[in-house]
């Protein structure tokens, strides 16, 4: 009888505790869907960011067999010389960073005024290449690099911060995986994404990361200066106010003891 009681009042928290896991894995039920897939979803690993306003670009131009033709295109700054004890020393110089403005244009050596803005990589370096064929006799090679591509993670996770992408390409688990997972606090069916568009208008989605729909989510891949919010579940929220209350309380009591040992040491 008495097991029968202990089962009864322990089933209820046996549900809770199931309901909650379901809530913590990502992905869930992907390796049973995945045979069933459809095969018409497009290739998201051919993602590519595109250039944006406020980026910073880095533009080499080579060409082996004419190196003298490539040299006014790739311009270089002077850095500063750092000082050791009694030596000074010289830095190799910088390569000119090319700042996207609003319009999507680049001031570019030689060519005067490009149009960067939306184009990816790729489409940016064959786009300076067309320009450029007429002055030289060999298609020269053209690199385009994003210096300034980054991304935010804030809320519940391990380590927030913001995170600079050396290889401009990064998917919401990476970026999760940098600033240290979620806590076990972060809601997976919540996370906020932040995201400016090239007119500055900024929309914020919400993601399910329990739901294996989104590795084809075309919010999958993060873009330059997004940012990952991960809201905080109601336990969170109770035990910050708790915490909060606690505070207040002791720092009244302590008051209040305070002044009342002032209040019996004059009366002495």
């Amino acid at each position: 009888m008495k097991k029968k009681s202990l089962i009864i009042l322990l089933f209820p928290l046996i549900l809770t505790g199931c309901q909650s896991y379901k809530k913590v894995p990502y992905l869930q039920d992907a390796l049973q869907q995945t045979a069933t897939a459809d095969t018409n979803v497009p290739d998201m690993s051919l993602y590519d960011a595109h250039i944006m306003p406020k980026d910073l670009l880095t533009i080499v131009v080579s060409c082996p067999e004419e190196p003298e033709l490539a040299e006014p295109f790739n311009l270089t700054i002077a850095t500063p010389a750092s000082n050791t004890g009694n030596k000074s020393l010289t830095s190799q110089p910088a390569l000119q960073q090319y700042l996207v403005d609003n319009d999507g244009n680049v001031e570019f050596p030689v060519l005067g005024t490009i149009h960067l803005g939306g184009l990816t990589k790729g489409e940016a370096e064959q786009y300076i290449k067309d320009k450029l064929k007429p002055q030289f006799r060999e298609t020269p090679i053209v690199t385009v690099r994003m210096v300034n591509y980054k991304i935010s993670v804030i809320g519940e996770v391990g380590r927030p911060g913001t995170f600079t992408i050396s290889n401009e390409k990064v998917n919401i688990l990476e970026a999760l995986a940098m600033a240290g997972d979620m806590t076990i606090y972060g809601i997976r069916d919540n996370v906020k994404l932040i995201r400016e568009d090239n007119n500055g208008k900024r929309e914020i989605i919400t993601l399910n990361l329990n739901d294996q729909d989104i590795l084809q989510s075309p919010y999958y891949y993060l873009q330059q200066n997004d940012i990952l919010y991960v809201t905080p579940n109601k336990t969170k929220a109770k035990t910050s106010n708790i915490s909060t209350s606690t505070t207040i309380w002791f720092s009244v009591v302590g008051s209040l003891v305070s002044l009342a040992s002032l209040i019996i040491a004059i009366t002495k």
